[in-house]
C-alpha cells in the first residue's frame, strides 16, 4: 500500500509531498492541472520507462520517492531476496532519479537496482489501469495466470507437482539429447581414454622413483671418478705412510701429556681427540663405500630406459609423477562413467518416456481443473457486468488446441484467452479487440473486482477508466471501484462526480502561475471543500445552489 509520495522537479511539479491511506482516494481537478502527472510519477516508481523529458525545465534531475507498506510480507520477501534486498518493518522505500542527461538511478530500500528489476519488484505492489494501458487483463498470454489465481487452492498443489515433474523431465531429456547428439564424440573420447590409461598403466609408476633412479644413474655414470676419489681419500686418511689418522694420533698423545698443566691445553687435547675419532670413522665409511663399489653397465642402460619412459609420460600428462598419476585416476574415472553411460542409454530413454507419460496425465488434470474454474469465472464476470448494466454481454474463456510436449511451459499444455461480446447478435471476440471505451471500462472494472483479491496487489490505480459513461452506469462504476478498495488500496483519477463522492479521501490538483512558471499544487479536501469540488464537477466552473445541493446528496449516498 502506498503511504507517502514525494515528487520534486517532475514535469510541471516543483515539489509536492502526499500522504495516502487505505480505502479509496480520488484525484480531481481541471484538465491539465497535473492529475495524470502524479500517476505518471507512481508509474515510474513501478518501473515505467523514464526519459529526460520528465525533468522540470531548468532542473538537473527529478526525484521520486514512494514509501509502501507491504501487507503480504510472506509472499513478497522471496521476491526481494533474489535481489539481495531486505524488508524491515514491512516498509519498502522506492526511490528514482532521472537526470537531464537521461541517466536513471533506482533504489529499493537503499539498494541500487536496474529499471527491469524495479519493474519486477513493483509489479507485485502497484497495478496502474488506464484507458489505454490495461496491463495483464489486456495481455492474452497473461490470462492463464489470471485464471489460475482465480482458481487458487483448487489448482495450486497440482500446478506445483507439474512444475517439479517438468523440471525433472527437462534435465533427463537434456542428458538424453546430449548423448544422442555427441554419440560419435563420446566413442572417440572412449578410444582416447583407453589408450591413455593403458599407456600409463604399462609403465607402472611409483611416487618418487624418478628421483631415486636419477641419483643411481649419476652414481653409475661417474663410477670411475667416484672410485678414484674414494681411494685417494682413504689413502690420505689412513692407508699411506704418514697418513692423517697417524699424525692426528701423535698430536693427540702429545697434547694429552700436557692437558693437566693448563685448561687451554686440555681444550685443544679434547678437540684433537674428537677429530681423531671422527677421521677414523670417516675413513671406515670410505672403505665401506669402496668395498660396495661395483660397476654394472647393464643397470645403467636399464635406468636410462626407465627414465626415458617416465619422461615421455611427463611430457604428455604432467610435470611430475604425482601429476601423471592424478591424470591417470581422472581418466580412469571418466572412462568408467562413459562406458557405463553407454550401457544406460536405454534406461535414460525409459525414464524420459515415463516422465512424459506423467506430464501428459498431469497436464490433462490441470486442463480439467481450469475448465471447471473457467465456467465459474465466466459466471462471476457476467454477474459483475450485469451490475454494470451490461446484462446482455457474453463472456467466455476460450481454450486453444493443447500444445505438444516439446512446447509445454510451466503452466502445462493449455493456451487460453478471454473473449467477450458486448452486444446481442455479435460474435465473441478477444478481450483486447473490444472497441467501445465505455464498455471496455466496465469490462475491465468487472474483472478487476474479481481478480483484485486473488492477485494480491496492494495498490490499484485507475486513471480515468470511467471515460465514456454517465448516469446510472456512472453510479454503478463508482460502487464497483469502491468495492475493489475493500481488497486493495485504490487511487482513482476521475471526472465523474459519482465516483468522487463515494471516495474515502479526496485530493484536489490545481495549477498556478507563479512569476513566469507553472506550478502544480495538491491538497486534501475537507468535507465542505468536497461539496464545492463535486458541485463544480456537476455544473462546470460556476457552482449553483442546485449543484451544491446535488453534491451534498451524492456525498450522503456515498457515505
Amino acid at each position: 500500500m502506498l503511504q507517502d509520495l514525494h515528487i520534486k522537479d517532475f514535469a510541471i511539479i516543483e515539489e509536492v509531498d502526499l500522504n495516502f491511506y487505505d480505502g479509496m482516494t480520488v484525484l480531481t481537478g481541471e484538465t491539465g492541472a497535473g492529475k495524470s502527472i502524479i500517476i505518471d510519477a507512481v508509474g515510474l516508481l513501478a518501473g515505467g520507462r523514464g526519459s529526460a523529458e520528465f525533468v522540470r525545465h531548468g532542473a538537473k534531475k527529478c526525484q521520486l520517492e514512494g514509501e509502501f507498506l507491504v501487507l503480504n510480507p510472506d509472499k513478497f520477501t522471496p521476491i526481494l531476496d533474489q535481489f539481495g534486498i531486505s524488508l524491515e518493518d514491512n516498509i519498502l522505500l522506492i526511490q528514482r532519479e532521472i537526470f537531464a542527461s537521461g541517466r536513471n538511478v533506482c533504489r529499493v530500500n537503499g539498494s541500487m537496482v536496474t529499471v527491469a528489476n524495479l519493474k519486477e519488484i513493483a509489479s507485485n505492489l502497484i497495478d496502474i489501469h488506464g484507458q489505454n494501458e490495461h496491463q495483464e487483463l489486456m495481455q492474452a498470454d497473461q490470462h492463464i495466470e489470471l485464471l489460475d489465481n482465480y482458481a487458487g487452492e483448487a489448482i495450486k498443489d497440482l500446478k506445483q507437482v507439474f512444475q517439479a515433474k517438468r523440471e525433472e523431465y527437462l534435465k533427463v531429456k537434456k542428458r538424453l539429447q546430449q548423448w544422442q547428439a555427441n554419440e560419435k564424440e563420446y566413442a572417440q573420447r572412449i578410444d582416447m581414454l583407453e589408450f591413455q590409461v593403458k599407456e600409463i598403466e604399462a609403465v607402472n609408476l611409483e611416487e618418487g622413483e624418478d628421483e631415486a633412479l636419477e641419483a643411481e644413474s649419476r652414481k653409475l655414470a661417474n663410477f670411475h671418478k667416484i672410485s678414484q676419489s674414494l681411494q685417494l681419500s682413504y689413502d690420505a686418511l689412513q692407508a699411506s705412510e704418514g697418513n692423517a689418522v697417524e699424525k692426528l694420533g701423535m698430536a693427540m698423545e702429545e697434547l694429552s701429556d700436557i692437558a693437566s698443566v693448563n685448561k687451554d691445553y686440555e681444550a685443544i687435547s679434547d678437540t684433537l681427540s674428537s677429530l681423531f675419532y671422527q677421521v677414523q670413522e670417516a675413513s671406515s665409511d670410505i672403505l665401506n663405500e669402496l668395498d660396495q663399489m661395483e660397476f654394472d653397465e647393464g643397470r645403467l642402460y636399464e635406468i636410462e630406459d626407465r627414465l626415458k619412459s617416465i619422461q615421455e609420460l611427463k611430457r604428455k600428462y604432467g610435470d611430475t609423477i604425482s601429476e601423471v598419476l592424478t591424470y591417470y585416476h581422472n581418466a580412469s574415472e571418466e572412462l568408467y562413467n562413459l562406458k557405463h553411460n553407454e550401457g544406460n542409454i536405454d534406461q535414460v530413454q525409459n525414464q524420459v518416456d515415463s516422465l512424459e507419460a506423467d506430464l501428459v496425465d498431469l497436464g490433462q488434470k490441470l486442463h480439467q481443473v481450469r475448465q471447471d474454474q473457467a465456467e465459474q469465472l465466466e459466471q462471476a464476470v457476467l454477474d459483475q457486468l450485469a451490475e454494470l448494466y451490461m446484462d446482455k454481454a457474453r463472456f467466455s474463456v476460450e481454450f486453444k488446441k493443447p500444445a505438444q510436449l516439446e512446447n509445454m511451459n510451466a503452466n502445462g499444455f493449455d493456451t487460453l484467452a478471454f473473449y467477450i461480446s458486448t452486444n446481442p447478435g455479435e460474435p465473441l471476440k478477444p478481450l483486447n479487440k473490444v472497441a467501445s471505451g465505455g464498455e471496455l471500462s466496465r469490462m475491465m472494472l468487472a474483472m478487476k473486482t474479481i481478480f483484485s483479491s486473488s492477485q494480491g496487489i496492494t495498490s490499484i490505480i485507475f486513471d480515468e477508466v470511467d471515460t465514456g459513461v454517465s448516469g446510472r452506469v456512472a453510479s454503478a462504476i463508482a460502487k464497483k471501484i469502491h468495492g475493489v478498495s475493500d481488497q486493495s488500496q485504490v487511487l482513482c483519477i476521475t471526472h465523474l462526480p459519482q465516483v468522487a463522492a463515494i471516495a474515502d479521501e479526496h485530493l484536489y490538483i490545481n495549477k498556478q502561475i507563479v512569476g513566469d512558471r507553472t506550478k502544480t499544487q495538491v491538497s486534501h479536501l475537507s468535507e465542505e471543500d468536497r461539496v464545492e469540488e463535486i458541485a463544480r464537477m456537476l455544473s462546470g466552473d460556476q457552482t449553483t445552489p442546485a449543484s451544491l445541493s446535488a453534491a451534498r446528496e451524492l456525498l450522503k449516498k456515498g457515505l
